[in-house]
């Protein structure tokens, strides 16, 4: 019970005592956290204050955590040694801060010393090339007076033969003609100018059975001919007309050969003579198969074998439009490429037919020597399958739904009518022309008539049989416009036909427009093609064109006009000397008598486009590259021939005959006075200009009050007769250079530009 009770008792002490550590050891925490407080708390705003206080006094002594003195801070032994230190780099930095600046100094005076020899350098450059100036242009006096003080050369003295010359000796074979031995050059020097003698048909008695529209036209377009002269005696070739004659009127060979025979400048063999005999039908009568013509040219659209002499006669086309101009407006268009039918092809063979065109004995001899091979039933099945298989959509038929027209024998014979064919062709991509079984039959009237009517609607041609001469075979590239297939490949002609892009299609369908426009639309081009032909082959220029007489418009110049910046800045190129002199006029130079030779291989009848080379004269469509000019916006053209190179002057490019060169601008303008103003003042400066010639094309004349720029060179106004672009192509009499930049007022060029154009033409 004791110890019971005494463990209790102890046990009662023991947690009394536990209660007062845990007091006292809650005293001591609240002490120390207050004790922290109050150090954390008051003494740095304490410390604050004071510090505060302290740097806010006036006087520089009683600061203590200020900045102080450099003496006071350099008391220490180390702190001396950075002091001196940092004097030590601050004074080294002062002094190359006094270098640097001393450099900049000396570079500023090279770089302006290196400015003026630039300058200087530039002006010697342009002394330069002013005393190269100088020096060309005292060369090119000094070449000039040397030139008027040397004779002159001049054209040969024309001798012209004696009226009973005998002329060449006969050729033994009559059908061996040719220009060498049958064609009296003597006749037809280089500078005659190629003089054509036409004879009055009426004063024949064939000419009272001639066709009254054929006569008609040929004799128009005769008398509007630069060639034809009235005087026989100086004449280099003799035109006469022989057909198409009147169709009941049947004239015997005999009678036309001794009437032939009879005309005054025949000279029993007829050279120099041209028998031209015109068809306007199908059915022309070959008047010419049995009658002799000695030496004389023949032109007619029918020919045997047995009297075509090759490079001698010529194949004309048909005379379809005599007395009046094809009517261009209903003329389809030339797109689409692809058009209804693929080819089309009517016609109908008459083996039993004879006509008049040549003596049945003769050509049953011609026959029994060596008979053809007839392709015409092989051609007959194969254009058949090609129909039937419906491949592609064709139209041939074999037989006319209405009598043919008359044809020679062994020839397909049209159907229908003109208009008829027309409106066909005018659906077919492709024309066929089936060629005559007989080999010995040339080329008759009714293939050239297929051949005109495919041209004029513009569908492409297609020639079976390659022994064919096509009208001006040996001038024209035909395969520029038709396809020349031989018959033995009539299998493969639908292949043919469809492996032809539409690219080539458009491009020989252009060009078979140009040549029918060209060379057969109407009895001109007809007539002009075929006295280009002969003139051609014996190497006689074209005439020169004739000059338009300028009415000059008056008007006053006013200030001198400014040279616009633009213009003027050309860098280091050197565009030439300005014309300060009298403008130079090119000399006389009306014909390169070399150029049709030398220009021969040229393709003359290229097809026109943008930049078409138009023919010299309206009445000389086969001439080669002698008068050359863009046909529309700008561009350089001479007028009497030559051909530039890269880098060339213009003088250069003419075989540096002359010492110099100069050219004309001639403007086209109307009613834009403004416009032509600004254009005029920006020719200011141009180098190498002999004058400008202003076209001006309305019917209103210019301002009287309009004051026109004074660009150092003459301005002539022309005045025009009519409201047209083509004006500025008119050879005006003011041009006086070879050389002419035909522009619009509009035009906006550089004087590099023009140049580069001027130097390399």
């Amino acid at each position: 019970m004791t110890g019971y009770t005494m463990l209790r008792n102890g046990g009662v002490g023991n947690g009394s005592q536990t209660c007062m550590l845990r007091w006292s050891n809650r005293i001591r925490l609240t002490w120390l956290s207050f004790t922290l407080f109050i150090i954390l708390v008051f003494f740095p705003l304490i410390a604050h204050y004071y510090l505060t206080t302290l740097d806010e006094a006036d006087e520089a002594g009683k600061r203590i955590f200020g900045p102080r003195a450099g003496n006071e801070l350099c008391e220490v032994k180390h702190v001396l040694d950075l002091c001196r230190i940092r004097e030590s780099v601050s004074e080294e930095l002062l002094q190359l801060e006094a270098k640097r600046q001393e450099l900049n100094s000396e570079i500023a005076k090279l770089n302006l010393k290196i400015e003026a020899c630039k300058k200087s350098i530039e002006n010697a450059k342009q002394d330069l090339l002013q005393l190269k100036n100088v020096i060309s242009q005292t060369e090119h006096s000094y070449k000039e007076l040397m030139a008027q003080n040397q004779p002159k050369l001049s054209l040969p003295i024309r001798l012209l033969p004696e009226k009973d010359d005998a002329g060449l000796p006969p050729p033994k074979v009559i059908l061996g003609c040719r220009l060498h031995n049958c064609f009296d050059y003597s006749r037809c020097p280089l500078t005659s100018g190629f003089p054509v003698y036409v004879y009055d048909s009426d004063k024949f008695v064939f000419g009272n059975y001639l066709d009254p529209l054929v006569k008609q036209a040929f004799q128009a377009t005769a008398r509007a001919n630069v060639y034809v002269t009235e005087n026989a005696d100086i004449a280099c070739l003799y035109v006469i007309l022989v057909g198409e004659m009147q169709e009941p009127v049947v004239l015997r060979p005999a009678e036309l050969e001794k009437q032939l025979y009879s005309l005054p400048h025949w000279q029993t063999d007829g050279h120099n003579h041209v028998i031209i005999n015109l068809s306007r039908k199908s059915d022309t009568q070959n008047l010419l198969y049995n009658v002799s013509t000695g030496r004389a040219m023949v032109a007619q659209s029918t020919f045997y074998a047995a009297q075509y002499r090759p490079g001698f006669d010529l194949v004309v086309s048909p005379l379809v439009h005599a007395m009046s101009e094809p009517n261009f407006m209903e003329i389809p268009p030339q797109v689409p490429v692809k058009r209804k039918y693929l080819f089309t092809f009517q016609g109908e063979k008459i083996e039993s037919l004879r006509s008049s065109l040549q003596e049945a004995h003769s050509f049953e001899e011609e026959m029994e020597g060596d008979p053809p091979a007839d392709y015409d039933d092989r051609i007959i099945a194969t254009l058949k399958a090609v129909q039937d298989s419906k491949l592609d959509q064709v139209l041939v038929e074999f037989t006319c739904k209405n009598q043919p027209k008359p044809s020679l024998p062994t020839e397909w014979a049209l159907c229908g009518e003109r208009e008829d064919r027309l409106e066909l062709l005018k659906l077919s991509t492709f024309a066929l022309i089936i060629t005559p079984g007989d080999p010995h039959l040339v080329i008759s009237s009714g293939c050239a008539a297929r051949l005109f009517e495919a041209l004029e609607v513009g569908a492409v041609p297609v020639v079976l049989g390659e022994q064919i001469q096509l009208p001006y075979q040996d001038m024209l590239q035909w395969n520029e416009a038709a396809l020349v297939v031989p018959k033995p490949r009539v299998t493969e002609v639908h292949f043919l036909l469809r492996s032809l892009s539409d690219s080539d299609l458009l491009a020989m369908r252009r060009q078979g427009r140009f040549l029918w426009e060209t060379y057969f639309s109407t009895a001109d081009s007809i007539f002009n093609t075929v006295l280009a032909m002969i003139r051609t082959r014996i190497q006689i220029p074209a005439a020169p064109i004739r000059e338009e007489a300028a009415a000059e418009i008056p008007h006053r110049s006013g200030k001198a006009a400014g040279t616009d910046p633009n213009m003027a800045d050309n860098g280091d190129l050197d565009l030439g000397p300005v014309e300060t002199e009298p403008p130079y006029a090119s000399p006389k130079y009306l014909r390169n008598f070399t150029l049709t030779v030398t220009d021969f291989y040229r393709s003359w009848n290229s097809a026109p486009g943008p930049f078409h080379l138009f023919p010299h004269t309206p009445y000389d469509p086969l001439l080669p590259s002698e008068a050359k000019f863009l046909g529309s916006g700008t561009g350089f053209r001479p007028i009497g021939g030559g051909a530039g190179g890269s880098g060339k002057e213009f003088q250069a490019a003419l075989g540096g005959n002359v010492p110099r060169e100069q050219f004309t601008v001639v403007m086209l303008t109307y009613e834009r006075e403004e416009v032509l103003m600004n254009s005029l003042e920006r020719l200011n400066g141009l180098p190498y200009l002999n004058k400008v010639v202003v076209v001006w094309n309305s019917p209103k004349l210019p301002s009287e009050d309009l004051l026109w720029p004074d660009i150092g060179v003459p301005i002539m106004v022309v005045r025009t007769e009519k409201n047209s672009l083509n004006n500025r192509f008119l050879p005006w009499n003011e041009i006086e250079t070879e050389a002419i930049l035909s522009i619009d007022d509009d035009a906006h060029l550089r004087h590099d530009e023009i140049m580069f154009g001027f130097r390399t033409y």
